[in-house]
């Protein structure tokens, strides 16, 4: 059977704890799992690593974990966004949690609200401290990122365009520009970069999904994503199996077309 060459990320949540669904998600070609640790205890969060080790290893796979540190976050009823009176973009939080990630031995470490270079120094020296050599995902969402693109590519492991929280800095109709210019930039730098947030958001109700957002994941794999990412669709929805089926099928249509190199996690 043929596999798409850009990777799909999945995120893990209560729709898709259980071990069926997981090894049905790795099935269906889920390459790499996201751990959102803006939500969820350490007991599940080590349940999440410990079901995909086991299943990957069933399968005779090998799935990376991202764990998705929170950032100063501020959650509000309609949404969340960066804390603007925060001190420090790492917190007290992100510092318990880089621990435990790092005792569990992910694979990558995803920085949100990143804005500089410095910020991805600072998280490398904490890794460093802890005695690990943990790549870094930086998370752009922020027009300060966006300003700073070239240094925090240059200081990153991996790019993912977070377009969530980059919608509450950025007009919502220069999205798809700013998103085509950082996919140029990584591939250019040699970075792997991955596209995130929204993809298959009526997933998180419905078993398929709507045809502009098929659209949206066909132009992401076509300008050079090498990954794409799923969210709410399969942390929390009705649907996470058939969501990760869907984008596969729509990541190879694209792939069909333009032969892109790929730059995996």
């Amino acid at each position: 059977m043929e596999h798409s060459r850009a990777q799909i990320v999945a995120t893990l949540g209560p729709a898709s704890k259980d071990k069926d669904v997981i090894e049905q998600m790795m099935q269906h070609q889920m390459d790499v799992v996201r751990l959102n640790f803006s939500w969820g205890t350490y007991d599940e969060h080590a349940g999440y690593i410990n079901a995909v080790r086991e299943v990957a290893q069933k399968l005779g796979r090998k799935i990376p974990i991202i764990q998705d540190l929170s950032g100063p976050r501020l959650q509000e009823e309609k949404g969340h966004h960066i804390d603007i009176s925060a001190r420090d973009l790492i917190t007290a939080k992100d510092i318990r949690d880089l621990n435990f990630g790092l005792e569990h031995e992910v694979d990558y470490i995803a920085m949100s609200y990143v804005g500089t270079a410095d910020d991805v120094a600072e998280l490398r020296r904490l890794i460093r401290e802890a005695g690990k050599s943990t790549p870094i995902i930086s998370k752009v969402e922020r027009q300060k990122a966006i300003d700073n693109i070239d240094s925090i590519i240059d200081a990153s492991d991996a790019i993912m365009i977070a377009r969530g929280d980059m919608g509450n800095e950025v007009p919502l109709e220069k999205i798809p520009l700013v998103e085509k210019e950082i996919i140029m930039k990584c591939k250019a730098a040699g970075k792997p970069v991955i596209t995130a947030t929204q993809m298959f958001l009526s997933m998180v109700e419905n078993p398929e999904p709507s045809r502009a957002e098929i659209t949206d994941v066909f132009f992401a794999i076509s300008n050079g994503s090498d990954a794409v990412m799923l969210s709410e669709e399969t942390s929390k929805g009705k649907y996470p199996v058939e969501a990760v089926t869907f984008m596969e099928k729509a990541t190879l249509e694209a792939e069909h077309l333009y032969k892109l190199k790929v730059n995996p996690l």
